[in-house]
């Protein structure tokens, strides 16, 4: 690994570039439902703090990891996140960092989220075109 990818943004934030594009590629595997789930916990783990680039590229990872099994299984997205998603990926990021400021507008966004890739609309949503 470079000094650059070492102590660059990127890679405190994500990992080593090489270990990302690995995840992403895995994840682009997944099927549609899951892939969706995954996409949108992803996008709501970037407002936590990383404590390093490992262990981010590490809960990313574990993260693809529990999505393949799942999607292997025909486990329901529901039955991986719980009724609270919000509470599910907070204490999955628990595991890998010191946490950090998460807005109410993400914590929507990823239950909303969530709901969309199980199929179903949002809370309060009548159908959605």
């Amino acid at each position: 690994m470079s000094d650059t990818e070492k102590s660059g943004f990127v890679s405190k934030l994500i990992g080593p570039k090489k270990r990302w594009r690995a995840y992403k590629a895995r994840v682009k595997e997944l099927p549609e439902g899951y892939r969706t789930a995954v996409e949108a916990i992803e996008r709501y783990l970037m407002h936590f703090v990383p404590t390093d680039g490992d262990s981010n590229a590490a809960m990313f990872e574990d993260l693809a990891d529990l999505f393949e099994q799942a999607a292997v299984n025909g486990t329901p997205i529901r039955e991986i996140v719980g009724e609270d998603p919000v509470e599910f990926v907070d204490t999955f990021a628990r595991n890998y960092s010191e946490g950090g400021y998460v807005p109410a507008r993400a914590r929507k966004r990823l239950t909303d989220d969530l709901a969309h890739a199980e199929g179903g609309a949002p809370e309060g949503v009548e159908g959605t075109a």
